[in-house]
């Protein structure tokens, strides 16, 4: 069963510096029909202002993930860590038992746009920590690459729970396919273009939950780029 969540139902809004897309509920926005899917609790699309950001604000008890789709985000933590989050990069923070971030967009001409996503760790109180790796683009070209998973495999970074996420660009006409193991479900989003999954079309920002499915076709109908999450 495939159940498509289309772009124009999330929530969210336009603050001046911040445009924002809710998958699922989030902040003020609240829908009991959303409130995330499997251990995928948020999905949010966000458009931040050049020179704006997410001052220093605490998180615990969450696996937080950062994907860039166009410009840059700066991240600043109380580990210590400093980076430049760039399109590529799979950033991968656990609040653990407490951490306290900003996020910023470094430029002072462009809007930096990007995924920020949230996955319910499976324990409460692990050690805070920080993750960041480049992924290439000739690796997601026509593929599934595999970016975060719980142990680290094939150079991801690593997540504290049973999922998996998968990152995929495609041409029209490109196709890749996911076996989905029992009692395993999926969410795919599509960050970019539009794809057609076991023949249902998604378009730029829908996204679509999966289960009882045994395997996923998913077929580039314009250029686009996919995150594909495997869920317990």
């Amino acid at each position: 069963m495939i159940t498509i969540r289309p772009s124009n139902e999330r929530g969210g809004g336009d603050f001046g510096w911040l445009n924002t897309r809710h998958s699922f509920s989030f902040d003020t926005y609240y829908d009991p029909n959303f409130m995330g899917f499997r251990s995928l609790r948020v999905i949010n699309e966000d458009w931040v202002a050049p020179g704006q950001g997410f001052p220093t604000h605490p998180h615990r008890d969450m696996e937080i993930i950062t994907y860039l789709l166009e410009g840059a985000l700066e991240h600043k933590d109380s580990l210590g860590t400093g980076s430049i989050i760039r399109p590529g990069d799979g950033q991968r923070m656990s609040a653990g038992r407490g951490i306290r971030h900003s996020e910023g967009n470094p430029s002072k001409s462009d809007a930096a746009h990007l995924l920020q996503i949230w996955i319910m760790p499976e324990r409460r109180g692990i050690e805070p920590s920080y993750e960041q790796k480049t992924f290439p683009e000739a690796e997601k070209r026509g593929k599934l690459r595999l970016i975060a998973s719980p142990d680290g495999k094939d150079g991801s970074v690593s997540i504290h729970q049973d999922a998996k996420l998968y990152v995929s660009l495609l041409s029209p006409g490109q196709t890749v396919m996911h076996e989905l193991g029992k009692s395993r479900y999926a969410w795919l989003q599509v960050a970019k273009g539009a794809v057609e999954v076991n023949g249902k079309t998604l378009h730029q920002g829908d996204g679509a939950a999966v289960s009882e499915e045994q395997k996923l076709t998913i077929k580039g109908t314009e250029e686009a780029e996919i995150l594909l999450f495997d869920l317990a």
